[in-house]
């Protein structure tokens, strides 16, 4: 015997149907959590942790300065609806305290620093803040950054347990490729004699990179971009420059080239290339990744040697 189906009762079956293809989609959406993380850096980071499973935003966004970042309305608000808020630390965020307070975050917040060894500089008396004098750009370090993502996935476990076997799972494969990395470079810079690798940059960002390979950074600038160089600074660097054949300078993605086109035209030192020392690149750039920016720098250091 032969049925037939009222088209009524096909209509509302295809309905029903409809309803429960979408409805887990739905779900899977408003159950993700909520994530913020200060700079391009951590956002990638937490992106190689996490995927999909989180909404991600980022505050300060490639090619921009999180030193002198100016805080948006907008921010507040994706922070005061975040579950979870990612910092750098090491008083990197200098405005991130006000941007707490103004949202009303109560969310958890994770300190991707945490556990590292800080560098220490000496406190150039423009703050009193008790992180002025540590050197904030800890991720130039591979070995540093496998402890900022160790610290990240612990933070999204803790919050979002169902998915604990996707972020540990994550985690092993980004701390391999970070592994990978280090070997490769260590390798490339091995063939550099230490006393050779001596170099310029806009800002003092890159202590890390040289403790970890055997650089020799300067730069007339310090830490943070907020504070300007004196004249008399530059003339120390000119002639320091001319007395110890240091031979490559290097601009950066975040800094004004201005000063270093100027250092080079006096002392006939050549511009090796730009380094991404903040902030990640856009993703037609070769730094749009931590690990591109690692490989990356390196690779334009060594081109000038």
């Amino acid at each position: 015997m032969r049925y037939c189906i009222p088209p009524s009762f096909r209509l509302k079956a295809v309905i029903f149907l409809l309803i429960g293809l979408t409805l887990p989609l739905f779900s899977t959406a408003a159950d993700k959590i909520k994530v913020v993380a200060t700079f391009s850096v951590l956002a990638d980071m937490v992106q190689q942790i996490a995927g999909d499973a989180v909404e991600l935003t980022t505050l300060v966004g490639v090619d921009s300065d999180a030193h002198v970042y100016q805080i948006r309305p907008i921010d507040a608000k994706h922070v005061s609806e975040a579950d979870l808020l990612v910092v750098n630390g090491l008083g990197f965020e200098g405005w991130l305290g006000r941007l707490e307070q103004s949202s009303g975050f109560n969310g958890r917040k994770v300190v991707a620093s945490k556990s590292i060894e800080a560098i220490h500089h000496e406190a150039d008396g423009h703050t009193d803040h008790p992180d002025s004098n540590l050197d904030p750009h800890a991720w130039h370090s591979l070995d540093n950054g496998r402890q900022y993502v160790a610290n990240i996935a612990q933070a999204l476990i803790e919050l979002d347990p169902q998915n604990r076997v996707h972020y540990e799972d994550n985690l092993a494969h980004y701390l391999a490729a970070i592994d990978a990395l280090d070997a490769e470079l260590s390798a490339r810079i091995a063939t550099i004699p230490a006393g050779q690798r001596r170099v310029i940059t806009s800002h003092d960002a890159f202590a890390y990179l040289a403790r970890a390979y055997g650089f020799e950074f300067f730069s007339p600038q310090s830490i943070s971009t907020e504070s300007q160089p004196s004249a008399r600074d530059v003339a120390r660097l000119i002639r320091q420059i001319r007395q110890e054949g240091i031979g490559a300078l290097f601009i950066e993605n975040i800094s004004d080239d201005r000063l270093m086109q100027q250092i080079a035209s006096e002392t006939d030192v050549k511009l090796g290339g730009k380094l991404y020392s903040g902030a990640l690149s856009g993703p037609d750039e070769p730094a749009s990744t931590y690990l591109a920016m690692m490989r990356h720098n390196v690779t334009v250091l060594l081109a000038a040697f």
